[in-house]
């Protein structure tokens, strides 16, 4: 194989699992990509799967083995939202969205956790979210699988830094993604309540989430960040202004 690094990303289908794959693809990434849904024609192994499902995952792993003998990046982007008020979310609802955000990061960290312990040498970079560093209302099992992912997150760097693997967390805020659409469509929400939150004005977009994870991903350029939890959010998680004077700081 050489010595081409391998990349191994979920969700890739769209969004930022699909941008990721493209960025790291142009930085010279061999690519293994997982989605339920058929994926778009990428150069190298493309595998359709549910990540929640540990025989899908082991099949995954297996394939990539075979195909490359390594992985050297873990993305865990796969991720469905949930939105509505917690007394009415139903237990089915809760469950889903805790498989596949947090037990199927799990299963994939686990699978290729291993075989990066024995070579001494990995990166995972699990993608969660602004809504794992605080509370958003109308998504309680949503917010909770991505304040789980971090806790794995820096439970997993722990352990594994010693042994040179590390893990690391991205925590994007409102991307323009299908999800997005998808949520505004049911009227949770518009662009204009995101914007005027956000200090920088503006949704993120999917190419903002991948460059952080090429750069968590390389060892050149981030070898002693290990169980960090960057937000990638343009200032969402650290504004405590209230409406009115968030705004007014803009027109100064």
């Amino acid at each position: 194989m050489g010595d081409e690094r391998v990349a191994v990303i979920t969700g890739a289908a769209h969004g930022i699992g699909r941008r990721t794959a493209e960025v790291l693809a142009e930085e010279g990434y061999l690519l293994a990509v997982i989605d339920r849904e058929p994926l778009p024609a990428f150069d190298g192994l493309s595998f359709v799967g549910d990540v929640s499902d540990e025989g899908d995952v082991l099949r995954f792993a297996a394939e990539v083995e075979s195909r490359y003998g390594r992985a050297d990046v873990l993305v865990n982007n796969a991720g469905i939202a949930s939105i509505a008020p917690a007394e009415e979310t139903t237990a089915a609802q809760w469950r889903r969205v805790l498989e596949v955000n947090l037990t199927g990061p799990f299963l994939l960290c686990q699978a290729f956790g291993r075989a990066m312990l024995v070579r001494g040498s990995g990166s995972i970079v699990n993608i969660a979210s602004v809504a794992g560093l605080m509370g958003v209302a109308d998504r309680v099992a949503y917010n909770a699988s991505k304040h789980g992912l971090i806790g794995l997150t820096r439970t997993l760097a722990v352990e594994w830094g010693g042994r040179g693997v590390r893990v690391n967390a991205v925590c994007p805020g409102w991307v323009k993604t299908e999800m997005d659409d998808e949520s505004q469509a049911s009227g949770a929400y518009g662009d204009r309540d995101i914007i005027e939150h956000v200090p920088m004005a503006r949704f993120a977009q999917p190419d903002d989430i991948a460059r952080a994870v090429a750069f968590l991903a390389d060892p050149a350029r981030s070898g002693f960040v290990n169980g960090a939890a960057l937000s990638v959010d343009g200032g969402w998680a650290v504004d405590g202004s209230w409406q009115s004077l968030r705004l007014s700081s803009r027109a100064r």
